[in-house]
């Protein structure tokens, strides 16, 4: 056949046909041919030859039906490039008549074939003539009675008889599977599965083995693992006398496979049938290099092959999959590595809202930070505090989170905002500590005052109503949604060890805490990349002293008032020093603006004006003449440095300080010291000369020598372009994606969420770029700082410590660039490893 059509091709070892003209289940098809299976016949229609059935060229259907058997039933299954893009329902027992029937009747009783007739009725008035499936309500369950029942409801429905010629029935299945497929609704579907508008679908039809008889007769499915765990077990139904996949309906009475405790099995009812079975899922394993689902049909007793597909599964057993493949010698270690999707990670790091579970979503928003968690809603950072105390799982809900929010978000399980984007203050934080986030779900109103959240449907939430976080997708559910637990198994971390072995470029982590720094040792990172030593002055004890600072009117005031803060600071490097046991540890010294930490509403005011023993007036008119038109681009960072120079004295000796102490007890620290904001090489000049200073000062108070590495945080534009000016004076350039990707566009990282995913609809970005690094924007300030700095400077490191640095299409550009590392929260870094694993393979393989 296929000499004379390349698009209807008789499946056989030597036929011509790919996955990527005739689809993934036609090609599968035959490698089980070749495997010498028995596999009925079968016909594969390319996607031409079904591109062409839709827009009304039927092909020669005598000719497609002369190879099988004359008294063969036919079925039609879809074929898709990609098993997961799906397409229409199978059609079963295609030729079925009268006169089959009475055929049928002497050869496997009439009962069998009465059901082999009504399913074809049923199924081909509802899938091909698209009646409504009511029809047949009151059509009695004995297929006998049923029978006549069903075929009068379809010709007083339609009008007419339902068709008896095998030709005409083929005809009208093809063609209504053909345009079901090229239809909107199944085109919208297939994209939402990451297909092409126009992914094409080929069509395989096949002889039919019943599953029904007088001899042991059923159908069912059977693979080799665990579809949740990946652990190695037989799994699957099986049904005597039924047809396709009907043992895996909820509610039927299939048996198990292997003999079980809990009821009859297959390996019971036909062990020789089992054993086979056993063998070909055996086989298919070994040869075509994957876990596949077999799915047979037993006829009086012998054994069909119908169809493999590849074992459904998720992350967990993705990656146990994977291993266990490769410890058997069937895939090499590195095919391992590529066959799991980086991001399928989160699954395994965070717990999970169950995908079988129905869900009630409230309200979508940006999934911000991975992971699910249920609790009660609170509306303050001290109303999670205090639920944390009485071990009562919260939800902090918020405008938008800030600084001041922090303990409440270690309080809290899950966050959920009304504004912000990917690199929003709630993301980064959740990120970093692992906590599920929702952010920018402007779709729900926020009365912060009367502490209710009102859905677009009516419903109203008070503080107190249970909700689950899906922060993974972007949802928010109504009440306690069932969890599945985050699975760090010995499969997981076998894959990391691989993936270390490959990859070529560091991960580290963005660690503030020591509990970040015990997170990044836990994902393996080699070292922080970014610890945020602002996050440190927001505990309620260092908070007054911040203040008193920033209300001191002398140089000498503000640095007694930072001498109180020296000691907690020093206790914190310690704490990251000792944690990270050697490791490199970089630390940005403070950036944000003062205003920050001071109150804006009139309570805090008054609270302030106590606690520093001032008029209330005069605390106002402070904080007033500190707020900034727009703070993100005012005294900040390096700013902050250069006007109140005692900050950094204090944080270089606080770091100075924990350098000598940590290093008694083990390998010596060499501590990196970052300058925000640079903008300009005198900034870095003025910097350099009193770190160095306060080197000096500690080297000689101590009677200890240390090394440290001063470097930059590339995050304003003319960082990168004036880079050949600052690499002189620098260690390290280490690029801030997030405030860069900021300044680049001229957008606000936390309001950009209110029209980004409008923008990307448009085409005005490809993807949102607080997201997916924009390689040909802020890339090209990338690439262009990185070749500057280093035409002065060759062993300049770089780095980038945005958020970016988790995502792995970010890390093949830093790779590609000659970056040294990236850094990330702490769980994303098991991502950034597989994801820097399988750059090296790929261009291993080519």
């Amino acid at each position: 056949m296929q000499q004379d059509d390349p698009n209807i091709t008789l499946i056989t070892p030597t036929a011509p046909m790919a996955a990527q003209t005739h689809g993934g289940r036609a090609k599968c098809l035959q490698r089980l041919v070749r495997l010498d299976l028995p596999l009925p016949r079968t016909i594969a229609l390319s996607f031409d030859a079904v591109h062409g059935i839709a827009a009304g060229d039927m092909p020669d259907l005598d000719a497609l039906i002369a190879p099988f058997s004359a008294e063969a039933l036919l079925c039609v299954r879809p074929s898709s490039e990609d098993p997961d893009w799906g397409g229409p329902g199978a059609v079963l027992n295609i030729g079925m008549n009268d006169a089959k029937f009475v055929e049928l009747s002497d050869r496997l009783g009439k009962e069998a074939a009465s059901e082999l007739y009504l399913r074809f009725v049923q199924s081909y008035s509802t899938h091909v003539a698209r009646l409504d499936p009511d029809i047949f309500d009151d059509v009695d369950s004995d297929p006998v009675v049923g029978l006549g029942q069903a075929v009068r409801a379809y010709e007083n429905e339609t009008e007419e008889d339902f068709p008896q010629e095998t030709s005409v029935q083929l005809a009208e299945v093809l063609r209504s599977m053909a345009r079901a497929w090229e239809g909107t609704t199944a085109r919208l579907l297939r994209q939402a599965k990451g297909a092409p508008a126009d992914a094409g679908l080929g069509l395989v039809v096949q002889e039919m083995a019943f599953g029904l008889g007088q001899g042991e007769s059923g159908s069912g499915v059977m693979q080799l693992v665990d579809s949740t765990t990946g652990a190695r077990r037989i799994t699957g139904r099986y049904m005597s006398q039924s047809q396709g996949r009907d043992a895996l309906r909820a509610g039927s009475d299939a048996m198990f496979l292997m003999r079980d405790p809990r009821g009859p099995s297959l390996e019971e009812v036909a062990p020789e049938a089992f054993a086979k079975l056993k063998g070909y899922t055996q086989l298919m394993r070994a040869k075509l290099r994957e876990e596949m689902q077999v799915e047979f049909t037993i006829e009086n007793g012998e054994v069909y092959v119908l169809d493999g597909v590849r074992v459904a599964r998720n992350a967990r057993a993705a990656v146990a999959i994977a291993v266990t493949l490769a410890d058997d010698g069937i895939i090499s270690r590195e095919e391992a590595l590529i066959r799991i999707e980086p991001r399928a990670l989160n699954e395994l790091l965070h717990r999970q809202v169950d995908p079988e579970a129905p869900r009630d979503v409230l309200a979508r928003g940006v999934a911000a930070s991975p992971g699910a968690a249920t609790g009660k809603i609170v509306f303050t950072a001290e109303a999670a505090q205090a639920h944390a105390a009485r071990d009562e799982p919260c939800v902090l809900v918020r405008r938008e989170t800030s600084p001041e929010d922090i303990r409440g978000m270690h309080a809290a399980v899950a966050v959920l905002t009304e504004r912000g984007g990917m690199t929003s203050h709630a993301a980064v934080i959740g990120r970093g500590i692992g906590l599920p986030c929702v952010v920018g779900a402007s779709e729900i109103g926020f009365d912060t005052s009367r502490k209710t959240l009102t859905l677009r449907d009516g419903r109203v939430l008070r503080k107190g109503d249970t909700i689950t976080i899906d922060g993974t997708n972007g949802e928010v559910l109504a009440g306690a949604a069932p969890l599945l637990e985050a699975a760090r198994d010995e499969s997981f971390q076998t894959l990391m060890e691989w993936a270390d072995a490959v990859r070529d470029i560091a991960v580290r982590a963005n660690a503030d805490t020591p509990a970040d720094a015990e997170a990044a040792r836990n994902f393996r990172a080699q070292g922080i990349g970014l610890c945020r030593t602002e996050h440190m002055f927001f505990e309620a004890d260092r908070l007054t002293v911040m203040r008193e600072m920033i209300f001191a009117d002398s140089s000498r005031d503000r640095a007694a008032a930072l001498d109180r803060l020296l000691p907690m600071q020093r206790a914190d490097f310690i704490d990251l020093f000792r944690i990270m046991q050697g490791q490199p540890v970089c630390i940005r010294l403070f950036d944000p603006p003062l205003h920050e930490f001071l109150p804006t509403d009139r309570s805090g005011l008054l609270e302030l004006a106590e606690a520093l023993d001032l008029p209330l007036s005069d605390v106002t008119r402070r904080v007033e003449a500190l707020g900034e038109y727009n703070p993100m681009l005012g005294m900040r960072g390096v700013r902050l440095g250069i006007t109140v120079p005692e900050i950094y004295d204090m944080q270089a000796r606080a770091i100075f300080e924990a350098t000598v102490e940590a290093s008694r007890e083990g390998d010596p620290v060499v501590p990196e010291i970052m300058i925000p904001l640079v903008s300009a090489r005198r900034e870095v000049e003025l910097v350099k000369t009193r770190v160095d200073a306060v080197a000096a000062a500690v080297r000689n108070e101590t009677g200890r020598d240390f090394t440290y590495r001063l470097g930059v945080m590339v995050e304003t534009p003319r960082a990168a372009l004036r880079a050949n000016e600052i690499a002189p004076h620098v260690s390290f350039l280490s690029f801030g994606t997030n405030d860069l990707t900021q300044m680049t566009y001229g957008l606000s990282r936390d309001d950009a969420g209110r029209f980004m995913s409008t923008y990307v609809k448009q085409g005005v970005y490809p993807e949102d770029p607080f997201h997916t690094l924009d390689v040909d924007g802020v890339g090209e300030l990338l690439r262009m700082g990185a070749e500057r700095g280093r035409a002065v400077k060759p062993n300049l490191v770089l780095s980038i410590c945005g958020e970016h640095g988790g995502n792995p299409e970010s890390i093949a550009f830093c790779r590609a660039a000659g970056f040294d590392y990236v850094s990330c929260s702490p769980f994303r870094v098991p991502v950034a490893r597989l994801a820097a694993a399988q750059l090296v393979v790929k261009d291993k393989i080519g």
